[in-house]
């Protein structure tokens, strides 16, 4: 039951956005084990001066190309499953849309499943569910 927002500045073309929401989806798929059928992505795209970050902070240099994600996820993934996962979507992000690894940050959020509402008022989902 992952959730991904990501950020970047407006200007890209709408198949640049599809191939990113893609690349990362497989990479949750594969890396995650998130079901096929379950996917919910939002696009944020911002002006120049509402994505402020720092271009060499722990890597870089980030050019105005820098994306951020934020993923919500349910069940909690072990440091060797990020880590395979952090490097899984950047190897694909570059190979969907030649982004710079170095222009990708990804933060992943965990939460418990009554956090989460899918429609109907329902609060959470039965530990059999969580899959994701």
């Amino acid at each position: 039951m992952p959730y991904a927002r990501i950020t970047l500045h407006k200007g890209k073309s709408e198949s640049y956005l599809r191939a990113l929401a893609d690349g990362l989806f497989q990479a949750m798929h594969e890396s995650f084990e998130t079901p096929a059928t379950d996917r919910f992505q939002v696009i944020h795209q911002v002006e120049p001066g509402e994505l402020i970050y720092d271009r060499d902070y722990l890597g870089g240099p980030r050019s105005q190309d820098f994306v951020h994600i934020a993923i919500t996820v349910g069940r909690p993934r072990d440091a060797q499953t990020k880590q395979r996962f952090y490097q899984h979507a950047v190897t694909l992000l570059a190979q969907n849309t030649g982004i710079d690894p170095e222009d990708v940050m990804i933060v992943v959020h965990t939460t418990a499943s009554e956090d989460w509402s899918f429609g109907g008022g329902r609060q959470g989902i039965t530990a059999a569910q969580v899959l994701s």
